[in-house]
């Protein structure tokens, strides 16, 4: 469980994750090694799950989209897997209502998510695929307060 400076830690993060923990430690007033600690625990407990490169819009390349898929399988779980073994799916998440999944996918070209929906819509358990093909971003994490 994470206590208040831990979300202070987390907060610096937020902000730039690539600053180093000496900074951290200043804005947070606890020692380095303190701070190190406390990274390790966050990562270790998957609270901190990774830190990565946010792409601008001039910099990203081929297409990105999100798949709606509705399954008959008793379990979001056991089509998971499937999702798993294609690289180019980014997020996938359990929602409620008609759909079942919602799949964020980025690939190379749009003949490949193409296949990508092709891989998926054979699976025995997906009955309905919709996509909705990313034209702009106008709002990321990155940028929220």
């Amino acid at each position: 469980m994470s206590d208040k400076f831990d979300q202070l830690i987390i907060k610096a993060l937020l902000e730039d994750a690539r600053q180093s923990v000496s900074a951290i430690a200043e804005q947070v007033n606890l020692s380095r090694s303190a701070v190190s600690e406390r990274l390790k625990r966050l990562e270790q407990s998957g609270e901190i799950r990774g830190y990565q490169v946010l792409l601008g819009p001039k910099t990203k390349a081929g297409v990105a989209a999100y798949f709606d898929i509705q399954h008959n399988s008793a379990r979001c779980a056991d089509v998971i897997p499937a999702l798993k073994s294609i690289p180019e799916i980014k997020r996938c998440q359990g929602v409620s209502g008609e759909t079942d999944l919602i799949v964020f996918v980025e690939a190379d070209t749009v003949a490949r998510l193409h296949q990508i929906r092709e891989q998926l819509d054979a699976h025995p358990a997906i009955v309905r695929i919709k996509t909705h093909i990313v034209l702009s971003e106008w709002i990321t994490s990155d940028e929220r307060p």
